[in-house]
C-alpha cells in the first residue's frame, strides 16, 4: 500500500477540516484506564519487556485507524500505509533521546531490533532519524498514575498523534490498569476514531496473551 493523498473534493469532513484548522488549539485527546493485567503477567512469565510489548501493541492499534495515519500537508491530507513510532529513551544526566521503531513484524524480531535502536539512539539526541511527518510520538510518565495529561504541540497543522501512558496500579478487584492517553488533530480525528484506537489496543493485548498461551501449551506438549 503506497502513500496517498485524499481527494479533498470528496472528503466528507471537509467543513470540519477547515474549521478545526482555524482554531488556536485544534487538538482532541482523552485518557483511558486500560486493563493490562494479562499482558503484564505474560511479559513477566516470558521475561519480555512490558514497555516494548505495549509500545508494539499501541503502534499496531493506531495503524488500525486510518485517520491516525493521516497528516495535514498544506491544504491536503496525506495518508501513510503505516507509521513508525518515535519514543523517548532516557540517557545519562537525566535527559532523553528519540528512538525510532517500526512494528509490523513478529514480536521477537521487534524486541531484537528495538534493543539495537535503543543503544544507538543516544548519539542522535532529540534529532529524528526518519521522516518526522509519518511518526507517532510516544512518551511515558511511569512515576504517576494520572487521570489527565496536557502535551506540548507545535500547533497549527502539526498533526502527529501522541500516545502516552503512565504508572500501572492494581485495584481492589485484583486487576491492573494503566492510564493511556492519545492526542490527535481534530481536523482529522473525532471521538469515534479515538474510541477505535482503544478498541484495537484491547484486541492487540488480547491477541498477545492468546499467542503466548498457545506457545506455552505447545512447549508443554512437545516437551
Amino acid at each position: 500500500m503506497a502513500l496517498k493523498f485524499l481527494d479533498m473534493e470528496q472528503y466528507p469532513r471537509r467543513a470540519h477540516f477547515e474549521y478545526f484548522r482555524s482554531l488556536l488549539y485544534p487538538y482532541v485527546g482523552v485518557t483511558v484506564d486500560v486493563d493490562v493485567t494479562d499482558a503484564l503477567r505474560c511479559c513477566r512469565t516470558h521475561k519480555h519487556s512490558f514497555y516494548l510489548t505495549f509500545l508494539h501493541a499501541a503502534a499496531l492499534a493506531a495503524d488500525g485507524v486510518p485517520e491516525l495515519r493521516q497528516r495535514i500537508r498544506g491544504d491536503r491530507i496525506v495518508e501513510y500505509p503505516e507509521c513508525p513510532t518515535s519514543h523517548t529513551e532516557p540517557v545519562e544526566g537525566g535527559a532523553y533521546c528519540y528512538c525510532t521503531l517500526h512494528h509490523h513484524m513478529p514480536l521477537q524480531r521487534y524486541y531484537e531490533l528495538a534493543e539495537q535502536a535503543r543503544k544507538a539512539c543516544a548519539a542522535n539526541g532529540i534529532t529524528e532519524d526518519e521522516d518526522v511527518e509519518s511518526m507517532y510520538f510516544i512518551s511515558t510518565l511511569p512515576w504517576l498514575n494520572y487521570t489527565s495529561l496536557i502535551q506540548p504541540v507545535a500547533g497549527g497543522d502539526e498533526s502527529n498523534p501522541r500516545i502516552t501512558w503512565g504508572k500501572y496500579e492494581t485495584g481492589p478487584d485484583g486487576r491492573t490498569r494503566m492510564p493511556v492517553s492519545i492526542l490527535a488533530h481534530h481536523a482529522l480525528v473525532d471521538g469515534a476514531q479515538l474510541a477505535a484506537f482503544y478498541e484495537n489496543l484491547g484486541r492487540e493485548l488480547a491477541n498477545l496473551v492468546m499467542e503466548e498461551q498457545g506457545e506455552t501449551e505447545e512447549d508443554a506438549y512437545t516437551g
